[in-house]
C-alpha cells in the first residue's frame, strides 16, 4: 500500500519547496519529491535556481567583482595590491560551498516543517479528484498518493538547433558556471539575463567576451532609456555586444567552437571561440512527468496549462513556476507556491504579476518593476517621468560607483506610480521600495515626501520621485 499524503509537490525548486513548506504550515501532511543530486549522488533540493542558476551565478558574480576591484579599483582607495593572482579552483569551490549551504538549508526546513522528502523523479501513475498515485523513481522506487498534487518541475535551457549542449565547448547555464580555466575568447549567444551575467563573470576574470544577440535592440524588455545607459556602461567595460545577428552553422573542433553568422549589416562573419555559452531562453520541463498518461493538458508551447489560480485541467492538480505561463523568475514561483497552498486550504492566495520585480545582477545592476516608458506610450497612457543620476548621490560617490540612474514613471493625472527602473549600484535592493509602493498604489509624491537616510543610495529613489514634479533637490 502506498504512503498517503494530503499534498504531494513534484519538484523541489523555489516554487516547489516553498509550496511544500507553506502547505505543511497550514496543517497538511505534505511530501516533496526532487531528483537533483550533488557530487556524491545525495539530495540537492533547490532546483535550477539553487544548483545551476540564481545562487551559484551570484556567488561567481561576487567573487569576480572582488577580483576586478582588486585589480583596478582598489588603488583609488589607497589600497595597493601586488602580485594579484586568480585561484579559479578556489573560486569555484566557494561557489559550490554556497550551493551546498542552500541545499542543506532546504533539507533542514523540510525537517523543521515536517515535510516528507523523497529523493527521485516524480511522475503520475493514475488518479482522479479523490486521489492521485505518484511514482518516485530513485534509488528505491516507490509509489505515494495524495488528493492534491502541485507540479513544480521547472525549466531546462533551450539549445540551438544542431548545436546540443556538451557542457565542454557548447555550454548551458550549468556549464557556464563550471568552466575550469578562464577561456581566452568566450562567445555568448543571447544578450538576456543569463548571457550578460555569465559574460560579465568571465570578462572580469580575463576573457575576451563577445555577445551575439538576434534582436535588433539591446534588452528589449527593459525601459529603453535604462537599456541604453546599461549598454554604454557594458561597452565601456569591454563587453562586446552585437545586435541583429542571424546565427548560422556552429561547429566544434577539438578545443574550440566556430560560429558562422550574418551581422546586422548583412555581412557574413565567422568567429572562433574557446567556449560558447548559449543562453537563448528556457523550455518548460515536463520530461518524465507522464502528463499524457493522466490527461494533464499542455499548451501550444509545452507549458502546463493553468488558469489564473494555477489550476490545471485536472481536479486538485496545480502547477507553479517555470513550468507554467508568466515570467521565469524564482520569486514568482515562490509566490505562486504559497498562493496555491493557501488556496488548497480554502484561503485566498494572491499573486500580483504587475508588481513582480526583475533584476539583472551585472555591474551596474539593472532592476525594474511595473511598466516601461515604451509600454506606456504603446498603451496610450498619459504619464510623467522623473530621473536622478547616481553621479549626484553622495553615497554613490563614496562607494566609487556613480554609474546609472533611478527613473520613475507616474500617471499624469493621479500621480500613481506606474513603473520604476534602476541601473546602478545595489539596484536589486533599491527596487524593493518601489514594489512596496506600487502594491499600496502609492503616488510619486508619497515617495518624495518620505524621509530617506543620508547618505544612502535610496536618496536617489526619493530624488527621482521628486523629479516627476520637476523639483529634484540635488540635481
Amino acid at each position: 500500500m502506498s504512503k498517503q499524503f494530503d499534498v504531494v509537490v513534484i519538484g523541489g525548486g523555489p516554487g516547489g519547496y516553498i509550496a511544500a513548506i507553506r502547505a505543511a504550515q497550514l496543517g497538511f501532511n505534505t511530501a516533496c519529491i526532487d531528483e537533483w543530486k550533488n557530487a556524491k549522488n545525495g539530495p540537492a533540493p533547490g532546483g535550477t535556481c539553487t544548483n545551476v542558476g540564481c545562487i551559484p551565478s551570484k556567488a561567481l558574480l561576487q567573487s569576480s567583482e572582488h577580483y576586478e576591484h582588486a585589480g583596478h579599483a582598489f588603488a583609488e582607495h589607497g589600497i595597493e595590491v601586488k602580485g594579484l593572482g586568480l585561484n579559479l579552483g578556489q573560486m569555484l569551490a566557494r561557489k559550490d560551498g554556497v550551493v551546498k549551504q542552500n541545499n542543506e538549508g532546504i533539507l533542514y526546513l523540510f525537517k523543521k516543517n515536517k515535510v516528507t522528502f523523497f529523493h527521485g523523479r516524480g511522475s503520475f501513475v493514475k488518479g482522479d479528484a479523490s486521489a492521485y498515485e505518484i511514482k518516485v523513481s530513485g534509488a528505491a522506487e516507490e509509489t505515494i498518493s495524495a488528493k492534491h498534487i502541485i507540479v513544480a518541475t521547472g525549466s531546462n535551457a533551450r539549445a540551438l538547433p544542431g548545436a546540443p549542449f556538451d557542457e565542454k565547448l557548447i555550454l548551458s547555464n550549468a556549464g557556464a558556471l563550471a568552466i575550469d580555466a578562464v577561456p581566452a575568447k568566450l562567445g555568448v549567444i543571447g544578450a538576456g539575463v543569463i548571457g550578460l551575467e555569465m559574460g560579465s563573470v568571465w570578462r572580469r576574470l580575463g576573457s575576451d567576451v563577445s555577445v551575439l544577440e538576434a534582436l535588433p535592440t539591446f534588452l528589449g524588455a527593459v525601459d529603453e532609456q535604462i537599456a541604453k545607459e546599461a549598454g554604454k556602461l557594458f561597452t565601456k567595460q569591454g563587453l562586446k555586444v552585437s545586435l541583429g545577428v542571424n546565427i548560422g552553422a556552429i561547429t566544434t573542433g577539438k578545443n574550440d567552437v566556430t560560429v558562422e553568422y550574418v551581422d546586422a549589416a548583412g555581412a557574413t562573419q565567422k568567429a572562433v571561440y574557446d567556449k560558447l555559452i548559449v543562453s537563448i531562453g528556457r523550455t518548460p520541463n515536463t520530461i518524465g512527468l507522464n502528463a499524457e498518461g493522466v490527461g494533464l493538458q499542455l499548451d501550444e508551447r509545452g507549458f502546463i496549462a493553468v488558469d489564473g489560480d494555477c489550476k490545471t485541467n485536472l481536479p486538485n492538480v496545480w502547477a507553479v513556476g517555470d513550468v507554467v505561463r508568466g515570467p521565469m523568475l524564482a520569486h514568482k514561483a515562490e509566490e505562486e507556491g504559497v498562493a496555491v497552498a493557501e488556496r488548497i486550504a480554502g484561503q485566498h492566495g494572491h499573486v500580483n504579476f504587475n508588481t513582480i520585480p526583475w533584476v539583472i545582477y551585472t555591474s551596474p545592476e539593472i532592476a525594474w518593476v511595473g511598466k516601461t516608458e515604451q509600454q506606456l506610450k504603446a498603451d496610450g497612457v498619459a504619464y510623467k517621468a522623473g530621473t536622478f543620476p547616481f553621479l549626484a548621490n553622495g553615497r554613490a560617490r563614496a562607494l566609487g560607483d556613480t554609474s546609472g540612474m533611478v527613473k520613475f514613471l507616474a500617471d499624469a493625472k493621479t500621480d500613481e506610480i506606474l513603473g520604476v527602473h534602476i541601473v546602478g549600484p545595489m539596484a536589486s535592493e533599491l527596487i524593493s521600495e518601489a514594489v512596496v509602493a506600487m502594491e499600496f498604489r502609492a503616488s510619486a509624491e508619497d515617495i518624495a515626501r518620505i524621509c530617506h537616510a543620508h547618505p544612502s543610495l535610496s536618496e536617489a529613489t526619493k530624488e527621482a520621485a521628486l523629479a516627476v514634479d520637476k523639483r529634484s533637490l540635488n540635481f
